[in-house]
């Protein structure tokens, strides 16, 4: 096993912060949602925070990040204000994607979220693609691709893997490995169950971490950028986490038992961060609930901001749907 970095006090703080607004920001939505505040599909992240956490702490500024379409933690952890996914959620002119994208689509240009993308596995090949026009441009940028266990079944899985490793592309690909595509779980799916060694027939380095320690998925991604960064091609990660709620607010979760989630629940990442910061006093008492009441402040805010946000003009329709500019790389 390879030797954990030691990480400062500040980091600590950092990432218990982090995660405590992905969380508070992701049961409130739930609440919103059961009062029908906002329609659609909703898909929460409560319980994997620690894979966003750790892969934000572990990049580096030029870093792009794609994922699926359990994606209102990624721009949390990237820095976006809570105020403007809300109000994506909420179909708000004011949202990151102009109210045009929910739940399932929320994007930000500035901080280099490329997108949550709705269909299953469509991220895969783009990820390398935006990691190729890096590779293009001479930097040494890397994109993180994110997908979950079930996206892992899609065959341009195995056509982008090919590619990625005939030019050699800087993309580490993350399985944000839940153990269930929607209802069924991984060893139902495929009879190899360890998913680091999809990438074996391509010679793909690859390794499984521990999703549920943030330490562990920052030390994973931080080997993995070295190795894209080196202009070695891609790595894989079969980051192993766990959802405590459902595929979606929708689902009755009768695939799995009581006992399983209770299992998961006590390795959360967030109790983990939090039991580091007080056994090593990194805190008082008194500066964790101001952490606490920072994050519940942001979440309320974020509210108040949705509900007073104008909705879209008709118009906004035919806006967006086709560049309106020249195409950069085009020359006369």
């Amino acid at each position: 096993m390879a030797k954990r970095t030691k990480f400062s006090k500040d980091q600590y703080l950092k990432w218990y912060e982090s995660m405590l607004l992905m969380r508070k920001f992701e049961e409130k939505c739930g609440q919103l949602y059961i009062q029908q505040k906002f329609g659609g599909f909703c898909h929460l992240y409560i319980g994997q925070e620690a894979v966003v956490a750790g892969t934000v702490s572990g990049s580096k500024e030029g870093d792009k990040h794609i994922t699926a379409y359990r994606d209102h933690a990624h721009p949390l952890g990237l820095g976006m204000h809570p105020k403007y996914v809300m109000a994506e959620l909420y179909g708000k002119q004011t949202g990151c994607s102009k109210g045009k994208g929910g739940s399932m689509h929320m994007f930000d240009k500035d901080l280099n979220m490329m997108g949550g993308h709705g269909i299953v596995g469509a991220q895969i090949p783009m990820g390398a693609g935006i990691a190729f026009a890096d590779k293009y441009m001479g930097n040494d940028n890397v994109t993180f691709c994110s997908f979950g266990d079930g996206a892992a079944r899609q065959g341009a899985l195995h056509e982008t893997f090919n590619m990625a490793m005939t030019w050699k592309i800087p993309v580490v690909f993350i399985i944000e490995n839940n153990n269930y595509a929607m209802g069924t779980s991984v060893e139902r799916t495929t009879n190899v169950t360890d998913m680091s060694k999809i990438g074996d027939s391509y010679e793909m380095p690859s390794e499984s971490v521990d999703g549920m320690t943030v330490e562990e998925v920052h030390d994973a991604i931080q080997r993995a950028c070295e190795h894209c960064r080196k202009g070695n091609g891609p790595y894989l990660l079969d980051i192993r986490t766990y959802r405590y709620k459902g595929h979606s607010m929708s689902d009755p979760q009768k695939y799995r038992t009581k006992d399983e989630v209770k299992d998961w629940q006590a390795k959360d990442p967030i109790e983990k961060v939090l039991d580091i910061i007080t056994t090593k006093k990194y805190a008082t008492e008194k500066q964790l609930e101001e952490i606490k009441q920072r994050v519940k402040d942001m979440v309320e805010e974020s509210v108040k901001f949705a509900e007073d946000s104008p909705l879209p003009e008709a118009s906004e329709l035919y806006k967006d749907v086709y560049v309106e500019e020249d195409y950069p790389f085009v020359t006369d």
